[in-house]
Parts: C-alpha cells; sequence; structure tokens
C-alpha cells in the first residue's frame, strides 16, 4: 500500500510494557494525538498512575488497563480476546514490553532462556496474530514491534537476549511483507542505550556469581544516556509516516552500519562501548 500518514484519531491503539520507559511516553504521545488506548503490563500500580494522568489530560478518550503478564501463554490470549470483544476500532499494535537475562548460554537455566523467550518473543507473536483481524478489518493499520540494538549484534552474555530480539527482527520483516497485501504496515525499532530501568530490572542467571553480575549492570548503566521520551517520540514520528525501520541512538546507528560493511568489527566496537571485552553476565541495557 502506499504510504499514506498514519491517522492516529481514527481508532484503538494497544501499548505493551507501557508502565515505565519508552512505552509510557509512547502511550502518552499517541494520546496527544487523539489516539483511544489499551495499556499493558504487569505492574498494576503503575500501570494504573499513568493511565490516570491520561485520562486527566484528555478525558474525551477511552483508557484502559489491563495487568497481564505476558510471559503467561494463556494469559497472552485471553487478553487479546479482551482486546477485540471491546475494541472493534483498532488501529495501532505497540509490542514494547521487554524483559533481560544476563549469563552465558552455558550457566543458564533453559527455564530462564524460555522466559525471555515468551515475553520479548512469543508474546508479540500470539499478540499479533490474535489481533490480526481487528487490525486489518479495513486499511491503515500499524504494528511496531521494538527489537533492540542486541537485534542487530550479538554480544557475549546475551543469548537469550539476542536470540528473542533477533527473533523478533526476522518476524517483524516477513509480517511487513505479509501485511502489505492486506493494507498494514510495520515498523521495526531497534534502539540502543535508552534510559529506562530495563537493565536495573535485568534478571541474571541462577548460576551467575552475584559480584559478576553487579559489574556487568555496572558497565551497562553507563551505556543508558538516551532520552526515554526522545525514543519514544520518534517511534510516534515512524508510526506517523510508517517508516520500515527506526534506529535510535548512535548505539544503534553504528553498529549496524558495522554488521552490514564489516562484521567482523561489530563485537569489537561494542567492547570498546561498554568498557569492557565482552562481560558474560551482562544485563541488557540496551533497550
Amino acid at each position: 500500500m502506499s504510504r499514506t500518514p498514519f491517522r492516529f484519531a481514527e481508532g484503538t491503539a494497544v501499548v505493551t510494557g507501557a508502565a515505565g520507559g519508552m512505552g509510557e511516553h509512547v502511550a502518552q504521545m499517541l494520546a496527544e494525538r487523539g489516539s483511544d488506548l489499551v495499556l499493558v503490563d504487569r505492574d498494576g500500580d503503575r500501570l494504573d498512575a499513568v493511565a490516570a494522568g491520561i485520562r486527566d489530560r484528555h478525558p474525551g478518550l477511552s483508557v484502559t488497563v489491563e495487568t497481564v503478564d505476558l510471559a503467561v501463554r494463556d494469559d497472552v490470549d485471553a487478553l487479546a480476546a479482551r482486546i477485540l470483544a471491546a475494541h472493534p476500532q483498532l488501529r495501532l499494535l505497540v509490542n514494547n514490553a521487554g524483559v533481560a537475562l544476563g549469563g552465558d548460554f552455558a550457566r543458564l537455566t533453559l527455564d530462564e532462556f524460555d522466559w525471555v523467550m515468551d515475553v520479548n518473543f512469543r508474546a508479540p507473536v500470539r499478540l499479533t496474530h490474535a489481533l490480526l483481524p481487528g487490525l486489518t478489518a479495513r486499511p491503515g493499520a500499524h504494528v511496531v514491534n521494538v527489537s533492540s540494538l542486541f537485534g542487530l549484534i550479538a554480544p557475549p552474555g546475551q543469548s537469550a537476549y539476542c536470540s528473542s530480539k533477533f527473533a523478533l527482527r526476522g518476524f517483524s520483516e516477513v509480517l511487513r511483507a505479509e501485511l502489505a497485501q492486506l493494507g498494514a504496515t510495520v515498523t521495526t525499532v531497534h534502539p540502543g542505550g535508552i534510559r529506562t530501568g530495563i537493565a536495573r530490572s535485568a534478571r541474571v542467571g541462577v548460576n551467575i556469581p552475584a559480584e559478576e553480575a553487579e559489574r556487568g549492570q555496572r558497565d551497562f548503566e553507563k551505556l543508558l544516556t538516551f532520552p526515554a521520551d526522545r525514543a519514544a517520540r520518534m517511534i510516534v514520528e515512524a508510526i506517523a509516516t510508517r517508516r520500515p525501520r527506526l534506529l535510535i541512538g548512535a548505539s544503534a546507528t553504528v553498529p549496524d552500519l558495522l554488521a552490514r560493511i564489516a562484521p567482523a568489527h561489530s563485537l569489537t566496537l561494542f567492547s570498546r562501548l561498554v568498557g569492557a571485552s565482552g562481560r558474560r553476565a551482562t544485563p541488557a541495557g540496551a533497550r
């Protein structure tokens, strides 16, 4: 379809991970543009506070909250069913929620690995699949999948996170081609070091020593310099123009360039950015 501007005020937007960080700012900016909202997060108290603030500023909008743990597949399916039943004018899905896990693959448990894949990859896939009938009921819908810098490069210590974000990137690229035939568009977002709480809230594998984990977390905190509100504004502008791909911050754009023109050097650059040679217990501070 032609890339006509997205019309925010024509229906409902679903935003996952909306209780803080980029998701909270994206929700606020969508409301400013007239979108009704379904806000999803596992932190119910914080989610209620975000929704209350939006309702106060935009009393004419519908703002629904859904406290859901996206790691639970049945709960994701039930969430999608509720959204479809209550919001027939579904126009936008922003798969923003994400979790992080630090630790080299040999020391991770498969349950830990699957938890990351469930939240970061399988939940967006299940939610998108279930909501497609609503999204494609009429032309003009849009899907945003938030991948990561680590959907472009793959440093040691990030096997689960990179697997989930590379998978989301591949899914998005296929989905973009397929939905074009149905009159819908897709944006894949690759943020670099965004100033959010994902590094502080990241899990570390149970077999990783605490000292090693703390050192990795400190290294990554140094990378978190790009403001979350600015990143959110870039995402909303990418939605408005139906941009297929968005890189946020030099910590994403430079490694992406190297990964394409000189793949062998991308991890070297990354190691210089974090000041370490592949910290193996590093939580994913790049969103």
